[in-house]
């Protein structure tokens, strides 16, 4: 399964709460449960693209420090109307390399979990705060929990995000659009990119991958809010032309897509309200 799932699916649940303007009181906590469609590939350059039917939950949590919102469950270490300094986490799911013909009898790829500071910068608010632009610049550790938790290396994902409240007049809808670069060092692109000489073939030769430019990705994600249940969906593209591990024998295409659709009804939330930035 693709190794960077779990930030698409935090993708299709953005938007769980608008832009910055007036304080309004919300529930402490939201919960619910769904089910969502999402079509990916293997892996960043796999010619592979496989459809998952998973179940979606939805889940906020609107607390000082910890919150589980439309950025998915991070720490907040800082929030002021410049910038937020938040504790983000994201995870994989593994892949059965013997169903890749890419990586057919080379070991499986086994389930991540990621975790590093994630700065936010507000670069620009519409008069009417509708719009909101972000510089995020997350920075991540990624640990592979194959019962050894071993070191798989850093990512570095800086993003262009603009949040739109009602886009077009559609009142209710919230728009979420990102793009930018992703940098990855060489241990993170050794895990899905080397190719050991013991696993070599003619058509695969060895390889050992840099660190570095690791191509680039753009998102949008659109969702609602309805009374007793959310809906959302997000697609998004990527281009690995000039990445450093582009001539790595496991690329086999430098573009991808991939997308989702989800649907979650609101199961219960808490009778205690939080003042909240709405």
């Amino acid at each position: 399964m693709s190794h960077a799932i779990f930030r698409p699916l935090a993708l299709l649940l953005a938007v769980l709460t608008v832009p910055a303007n007036a304080q309004t009181d919300k529930p402490l906590w939201e919960v619910g449960l769904g089910a969502t469609v999402l079509s990916f590939p293997d892996y960043r350059g796999s010619d592979h693209q496989r459809a998952y039917v998973l179940p979606l939950p939805y889940v906020v949590y609107r607390g000082e420090i910890i919150k589980a919102d439309r950025d998915g469950v991070r720490g907040v270490l800082l929030d002021n109307r410049f910038a937020e300094l938040n504790l983000s986490v994201a995870a994989s799911l593994p892949l059965d390399s013997d169903g890749n013909d890419a990586r057919r009898g080379m070991p499986d790829l086994e389930p991540t979990f990621e975790i590093g500071p994630a700065l936010a910068l507000h670069l620009w608010r519409s008069a009417d705060r509708r719009m909101l632009l972000d510089l995020r610049l997350p920075v991540r550790m990624a640990i592979t929990l194959d019962g050894e938790f071993r070191d798989a290396g850093l990512v570095f994902t800086p993003n262009l995000n603009l949040d739109i409240r009602d886009p077009f007049g559609a009142s209710g809808w919230n728009l979420g659009l990102l793009a930018g670069p992703i940098y990855n060092d060489a241990r993170y692109n050794a895990y899905f990119y080397d190719v050991e000489q013991t696993f070599a073939t003619p058509q695969r030769p060895a390889y050992r991958a840099d660190g570095g430019y690791g191509g680039a990705r753009a998102t949008v994600a659109l969702s609602k809010r309805f009374e007793r249940f959310w809906v959302g969906a997000f697609a998004r593209y990527d281009r690995l032309d000039g990445a450093v591990f582009a001539d790595s024998p496991l690329v086999r295409q430098e573009h991808a897509w991939a997308a989702g659709i989800g649907i979650a009804w609101i199961l219960g939330q808490s009778s205690q309200s939080v003042r909240v930035q709405d």
